[in-house]
């Protein structure tokens, strides 16, 4: 792909639309934008830079945007980003949104983390904006309604990454994470400890169990134990093999343990859930 910048004009208001999107490598000092001064209105921006920095002015604060940054500004807004000549271009990946839904969702962000974030250049949030742009620039999509799919999915990146602020992680933790729950998923029915899952993992199980918790605002075993939840509710509703095996088939080491985390979670004892009579039964919950 080469750096490129796509427009898109038409009158549909109702929906979420791309207005246009681009990645530019900047070497100029006259690149400036005013909010307030802008004569295209009525759209949100997120600018992401890929290498060198450029500056947003905001709140009365002039803020840096080195590699792994962005920000996220309304048009009309009260702001200022540009560039300023340091020997090294500000290549840019960008994007910019209309519709009632782009701006609730910015406000969400801009609540939970501010006009600039930062992101790493392999998160799902930039992986996914590249893959808007690769399907513009190389499939030549332009249908509205396409753009608009791959436009709310961009969007719902970042609105999960925004909620998950804080618990961001490296690529390399990434991959260990997906890696563990995978195997957790997996494994549910076995008696699996800490010790034996970071043992599996390769890795020390006090920084497994600290990194498992910033990322998903739970613990290991927590997360474990909600797997083989999903497989005991699907198992009672599913099958009709008596409580003291499902019980012992979704990893739960005792009966008496299976009913006391089952009520935890269900507010009933396993076998009335099974015999409850429901105007709308499900075969299967998911707790994530």
């Amino acid at each position: 792909m080469e750096p490129s910048v796509y427009g898109f004009r038409h009158e549909e208001q109702s929906m979420l639309t791309v207005d246009s999107i681009g990645w530019q490598k900047i070497s100029s000092a006259g690149y400036a934008f005013s909010g307030d001064d802008r004569p295209d209105c009525g759209h949100v921006v997120f600018q992401y830079t890929l290498s060198g920095e450029g500056w947003i002015e905001y709140e009365q604060q002039r803020v840096r945007l080195p590699k792994g940054s962005a920000f996220l500004v309304r048009i009309p807004g009260s702001h200022r980003y540009y560039y300023e000549e340091n020997g090294a271009p500000w290549e840019v990946l960008w994007i910019n949104l209309r519709g009632d839904e782009a701006g609730r969702i910015w406000d969400l962000v801009l609540t939970q983390e501010g006009t600039v974030i930062r992101r790493d250049a392999e998160s799902p949030l930039i992986s996914q904006l590249w893959k808007l742009y690769r399907a513009i620039s190389e499939e030549k999509l332009t249908d509205k309604y396409r753009l608009s799919v791959l436009a709310y999915e961009w969007m719902l990146a970042l609105l999960q990454s925004s909620r998950e602020s804080g618990r961001e992680v490296s690529s390399k933790s990434h991959t260990l994470l997906h890696e563990a729950k995978r195997l957790m998923k997996a494994n549910f029915a076995s008696p699996l400890t800490l010790d034996a899952i970071a043992q599996r993992l390769g890795v020390n199980k006090y920084h497994f169990c600290r990194l498992f918790q910033k990322a998903e605002h739970t613990s290991p075993l927590a997360y474990l134990r909600d797997r083989r939840m999903e497989a005991a509710i699907a198992m009672l509703r599913t099958t009709e093999l008596p409580v003291q095996e499902v019980g012992k088939r979704c990893g739960f080491d005792s009966p008496s343990y299976f009913g006391k985390v089952f009520r935890e979670y269900m507010s009933m004892s396993p076998l009335a859930y099974r015999n409850q009579k429901l105007e709308f039964p499900y075969d299967a919950i998911y707790y994530d």
